[in-house]
């Protein structure tokens, strides 16, 4: 006698309804958390509660044209806040940033007017003269293994004897003679240092080149294969290169985008004021990466993004107007202005703590 065997029917118990159960690790984050763990959000509500303070405390930043002049105080700073904090990201500095700019400046004023030629020539050179020494910067780096810091020190020091030297040799004094009616200048001039009219309030077209700088930038370490590179050899240089990132390139390319940066703020600065003084621009390079560190980009390097230093050099730029609208002595400017960095340092490690605290 055979015996037929029949398997019971699988019987599916449905899930429980109710809430699930987890552990804490895999929940995720509310959205304000996941905003507070941006580098940028310090800095933002930093510069927002400096905003704040003086249109509290000084009337006149409520007027249109004051805020223009304070937008444009923060552009001249937020261009070149811009190329530095993408090198800070990418793990280097420049001390020489400061000086670059002068030194550019000083170029094509010199070359268009000693040589009588279109100012545009001298507007091109010091281009090339300003990606060289960005190129000589990075360069050097990667070929000695010297830390930036002494390398761009070096550069700093030569750059600002130079400028000194070669103007006086040249001019006869320390500053550039005046190129306001030399061909070219006028198209120069719409270009680097005209104003742009937005309801009777005259906007400076730095403030125009600073948002799209700032929109370029921003889409660059998102959006791009190189943005993956700087983030890259930022955050380990060796093991970048072990997955086939150019550190080199990457390296030298982001000195010459400092240099740029220079070039376009010399250029400002010459058809702005139509002539330069040769032993400007010292001290700026510190404003310049301040800005990208209150920004939210490491002094170690690997993080940040480029919407910080814009936030960062506007509180400059409000501080910077803000004292001289208050009617408070301008010897206070440095004071105050570390203060609010401060402040704004601490805003920012605050949020950090808060958005990393279960």
């Amino acid at each position: 006698m055979s015996m037929t065997q029949q398997a019971a029917p699988t019987v599916t118990t449905p899930p429980a309804s109710g809430p699930r159960q987890t552990d804490g690790r895999t929940t995720e984050r509310p959205l304000v958390i996941r905003l507070l763990a941006r580098p940028e959000i310090g800095v933002f509500l930093g510069a927002l509660a400096v905003w704040v303070f003086f249109l509290v405390t000084a009337p006149p930043v409520r007027d249109g044209g004051s805020m223009a002049n304070v937008l444009y105080q923060s552009s001249t700073i937020g261009i070149m806040a811009l190329p530095v904090a993408l090198l800070m990201i990418g793990g280097e500095f420049d001390l020489s940033a400061g000086v670059g700019v002068i030194t550019s400046a000083l170029t094509a004023a010199m070359l268009s007017y000693q040589l009588t030629m279109n100012v545009w020539a001298g507007v091109f050179f010091a281009l090339l003269v300003s990606l060289g020494v960005g190129f000589f910067n990075g360069w050097l780096l990667v070929k000695t293994g010297l830390p930036s810091f002494l390398v761009t020190l070096g550069t700093f020091l030569i750059l600002q004897g130079v400028n000194l030297a070669v103007t006086k040799l040249i001019t006869g004094n320390v500053a550039t003679d005046d190129i306001s009616d030399m061909d070219g200048f006028q198209q120069a001039h719409r270009i680097f240092a005209s104003s742009v009219d937005i309801g009777g309030v005259q906007v400076k077209v730095t403030v125009f080149w600073w948002l799209l700088f700032a929109a370029v930038a921003t889409w660059v370490l998102l959006r791009t294969r190189y943005g993956n590179w700087i983030f890259a050899v930022g955050g380990n240089k060796e093991s970048a290169r072990a997955v086939g990132v150019p550190v080199t390139f990457t390296k030298i390319s982001l000195f010459m985008l400092v240099g740029f940066g220079a070039w376009f703020v010399g250029m400002h600065q010459l058809f702005s004021f139509n002539t330069v003084q040769s032993g400007e621009g010292v001290g700026q390079e510190l404003i310049y990466i301040a800005a990208a560190v209150i920004g939210g980009c490491l002094l170690t390097g690997g993080s940040g993004s480029a919407i910080g230093p814009v936030f960062g050099a506007f509180m400059f730029g409000m501080v910077q107007q803000g004292i001289v609208y208050a009617g408070w002595n301008p010897d206070w400017f440095k004071a105050f202005l570390g203060v609010m960095l401060l402040g704004a340092t601490l805003i920012n490690l605050w949020v950090s703590r808060a958005a990393t605290r279960r």
